[in-house]
């Protein structure tokens, strides 16, 4: 396998296109980028922000340049000497009449070419849960017509601008309705077996036809019985879009009914979905592949098996995939590793403060209540998914082994699969057809062992744990396996990421995606052994510090670490603070509005983003983008308001205290918050830049999102997806001046562009090299982290500071020699000889310790190598 040395990730759309990402390659080889990391580059849904809504899996979006902008962005990759990694989406496409694949179904139903494609249970007429109240409503309104697409040459029923193709069976009772010469035209094209649509155009374009026949669809839409009837007649049926919690017939992207499942694990759909991606692959156009989702594909071992018999063994691929705790990625997959959130999670482990933590503990508890309690509050999320969000697949579930299992009450069958929901503890298992490797098995048998004490009768569970462990054989039984896998990873991941992590707010740096918010953090120890693991189980997986689905840039995230170490200045401030703006609170029916627990969220939340020097003439960009985020925030928490049940009174009532906070007319806690934020941002910065540091150094192949280079206070998306200034990004990499010099932005990117370069000049030290943790003594051992790589007679020592509150001075990124007085690094003796710090020059002295006064008494972190 052909490794990377750093990947960089790019958003396209939203302005970037390949010809812009083409501009930026001089930029990215001069800092160091082996890699340019592509989000989705196929044909999109109009407008699309993200990319993941595919609706051509096999054509290059013209919207980004098409495949000339591609393949002009290829080439000049080539000629830099690097390479392309592309961000692919095997487990679903766009619910999008846009899609031909897709409409096509909508169109012929099971007879359609593409109906093994999706992942739809075909038992019943297709569910389009699309209407804003039931269909008999909708029809009253006038909501839905009869129309013709002349895009694409069909009849339509229409619904706003969502243009859905109807069954060409339907077509002779509109040809009646129509009347001559529509209906002998028509009968004429159903007798010679013409095709509808060509029959259909032909009549459109006859001279004055069109406006004759968009004025008698018009009349024919007022009669709601024949519209009804026309729609008994279709493949499908339009449902309330709340619906489909309860009840639908194909399988989604977790909540998202617009993105439907796609059966990627048959062979053909295989082909199909992925002819473009393997010729661009064996063109030489493309040198890694990102699998998005894996969990969700029905067989993700099979399918990576697949995948790289196709590519060959040099091609890099990456999984997005969430690891628990204490799990690993199985080892039989044929992949480098992950997209990286488990580095987040141990970054977390070293720079929050255990102490700082209870106290924020012992102060958040105060005022959030229930809320207060991470364990409840995460058995109540998975509670809510199993029930609400995600009742229509649990119900399937039940029904699969109810035909399974005659004997068994149904009810019963549904309280044991819930039980099981609720409890898992890792977001799927992986077997299909054969038994389940000894990880998955203890899995299971822990979580079965936590739920039988809570069930009454263990008949229903005992037969589930059958099916699940795979004794018990059939399509019925696969089936079960198979589906059961695919929603323990929706239901974890909305309950934890996308729940939990916004109604338990005691420190938000600790609510990121692969962490644990209210685990103890393991400090230095803890991220040693990690980085150990790392070494040994995914020494070539990305490490990320950010990406596009992360809950805030990595630099806010930094800034919030230090939260833990100021923990009584920072509970003491959002006490005087709430009592400052307590006229904006609202007294609703349900309660106070914001209620405490919100309060303290979004003053954490502004403190991370808030910039060191603000301008009070950027306050309505702040405001806009800050008032975003607290609708979004409490939408995902889903308490007294949700993004299916918005309650408009509540969201006013946060939406004005948000804005309160970033109103010039709130000058006496502007002016307090600013005070007291100093310290706060000062070590910030030197977090950030440990952070940075250590993901270029240690195990894994560092992966930048796109301008995080630089600082990046964003909040979640799209927040995080805002342009980013590259001309300044780039002026700053042409700067010569020495590190002392520099603002802290910059200085954060030459800390990456001579991390880059040394990786660049040996990648066999990072990418094979040990992991070594060095042992820090003296007074101030426990601020420091130290390490070494180490392969071969070639290494490199890492020093990077932790805990830095307090300890810094206004505008400094270090603490001075005065500070670390004794501390020192610890040297084994095969790093014994002369070395040079690589940010500043400075030599270091051959011997069997380092002196950390000596090395970051001037300088913020330390990268040395030998001379």
């Amino acid at each position: 396998m052909i490794l990377p040395t750093a990947t960089y990730r790019i958003q396209f759309r939203n302005g970037m296109t390949f010809d812009r990402a083409r501009d930026l390659v001089p930029y990215l080889k001069t800092l160091g980028i082996s890699h340019l990391y592509a989000s989705p580059i196929f044909t999109a849904v109009s407008g699309s922000t993200h990319g993941y809504d595919v609706t051509d899996a096999n054509e290059i979006d013209p919207a980004l340049g098409g495949r000339a902008g591609f393949d002009r962005l290829t080439e000049s990759l080539a000629a830099a000497d690097m390479g392309l990694i592309l961000d692919i989406v095997p487990n679903h496409m766009a619910a999008s009449p846009e899609n031909a694949w897709w409409r096509d179904v909508l169109a012929f139903g099971r007879q359609s070419t593409y109906a093994g494609h999706f992942d739809i249970d075909w038992s019943e007429p297709l569910t389009l849960p699309q209407l804003g109240q039931d269909f008999d409503g909708a029809l009253t309104d006038g909501e839905l017509k009869l129309v013709l697409d002349e895009t694409q040459g069909n009849f339509a029923m229409a619904y706003f601008q969502t243009l859905l193709p109807l069954n060409p069976g339907s077509y002779g009772a509109i040809a009646n309705r129509l009347g001559d010469p529509v209906a002998t035209r028509m009968a004429e094209a159903v007798t010679s077996g013409e095709d509808f649509a060509r029959a259909i155009r032909d009549i459109l374009f006859e001279g004055g036809n069109r406006a004759t026949l968009r004025q008698k669809l018009e009349d024919i839409s007022s009669d709601h019985d024949f519209l009804r009837s026309l729609h008994e007649g279709q493949h499908w049926r339009l449902t309330h879009w709340k619906d489909a919690a309860r009840h639908l017939s194909y399988r989604r992207f977790f909540e998202v009914t617009g993105l439907v499942g796609t059966r990627v694990e048959d062979p053909p759909v295989f082909d199909d979905l992925h002819r473009l991606v393997l010729e661009l692959v064996r063109e030489g156009k493309v040198q890694g592949l990102r699998i998005d989702h894996v969990d969700g594909l029905a067989e993700p071992k099979a399918y990576l098996d697949r995948l790289r018999a196709a590519v060959g063994a040099d091609i890099y691929i990456v999984v997005e995939k969430i690891l628990g705790a204490s799990e690993v990625l199985p080892e039989s997959w044929p992949v480098a590793g992950t997209t990286g959130y488990e580095f987040i999670a141990a970054l977390s482990e070293l720079f929050i403060d255990a102490g700082g933590l209870r106290i924020l503990d012992d102060a958040y508890r105060s005022l959030a209540g229930e809320t207060g309690d991470p364990e409840a509050g995460r058995r109540l999320a998975r509670q809510q998914m199993v029930e609400r969000n995600f009742a229509g697949e649990t119900a399937r579930l039940a029904a699969i082994a109810a035909g399974i299992f005659p004997e068994l009450n149904r009810g019963e069958i549904a309280t044991a699969l819930g039980a099981l929901l609720i409890a898992f503890p890792v977001y799927r298992t992986y077997g299909d057809g054969g038994p389940l490797s000894w990880q998955d098995s203890a899995v299971l048998a822990a979580t079965a062992s936590q739920v039988m004490a809570e069930l009454d009768d263990r008949r229903a569970l005992d037969h589930v744990l059958k099916l699940l462990e795979g004794r018990i054989d059939g399509d019925a039984a696969h089936e079960f396996r198979i589906r059961f896998q695919q929603l323990s990873g929706p239901v974890m991941a909305k309950a934890t990421e996308d729940t939990l992590f916004y109604r338990y707010n005691r420190l938000l740096a600790a609510n990121e995606v692969g962490s644990e918010p209210g685990k103890p953090p393991e400090g230095l120890d803890g991220f040693h052994r990690r980085m150990a693991e790392r070494a040994r189980l995914q020494p070539h997986g990305l490490s990320a510090t950010a990406t596009h689905d992360t809950k805030r840039g990595e630099d806010a995230r930094a800034r919030l670490y230090a939260l833990s170490e100021g923990a009584d200045v920072f509970a003491q401030a959002v006490a005087r603070w709430r009592d400052m703006n307590r006229p904006w609170l609202k007294d609703l029916p349900d309660g106070v509005a914001p209620e405490p627990n919100t309060e303290w969220m979004l003053y954490q939340a502004l403190a991370g983003v808030w910039p060191e020097d603000f301008d009070r003439g950027q306050m309505d960009e702040l405001r806009a983008r800050f008032t975003d985020y607290a609708v979004k925030a409490v939408r995902e928490a889903k308490l007294r308001t949700a993004w299916t049940e918005q309650d408009g009174a509540y969201e006013d009532a946060v939406t004005n205290y948000a804005a309160a906070l970033v109103s010039p007319d709130n000058d006496a806690f502007l002016e307090d918050f600013e005070s007291v934020l100093q310290p706060f941002i000062a070590a910030g910065y030197v977090n950030s830049l440990s952070q940075t540091l250590l993901k270029l150094t240690a195990p894994g192949i560092p992966d930048i999102y796109q301008g995080a280079e630089g600082f990046d206070f964003s909040l979640v998306d799209p927040d995080n997806r805002r342009p980013v200034d590259h001309e300044q990004l780039a002026a700053w990499l042409d700067e010569a001046r020495p590190i002392a010099k520099l603002q802290a932005a910059a200085l954060k990117q030459r800390i990456v562009g001579i991390s880059l370069q040394l990786r660049r000049r040996q990648p066999t030290l990072f990418s094979k090299g040990d992991y070594l943790p060095l042992k820090a003594t003296g007074s101030r051992r426990d601020h420091l982290l130290a390490f070494a790589r180490v392969q071969d007679g070639d290494f490199a020592i890492i020093a990077a500071p932790r805990l830095m509150f307090g300890w810094l001075d206004p505008g400094v990124l270090f603490a001075g020699p005065e500070f670390w007085e004794d501390t020192m690094i610890a040297v084994p003796s095969p790093l014994h000889g002369l070395k040079a710090d690589l940010l500043t020059g400075k030599t270091i002295e051959p011997g069997g310790s380092i002196s950390v006064s000596a090395l970051l008494g001037t300088q913020p972190v330390g990268l040395i190598s030998p001379i």
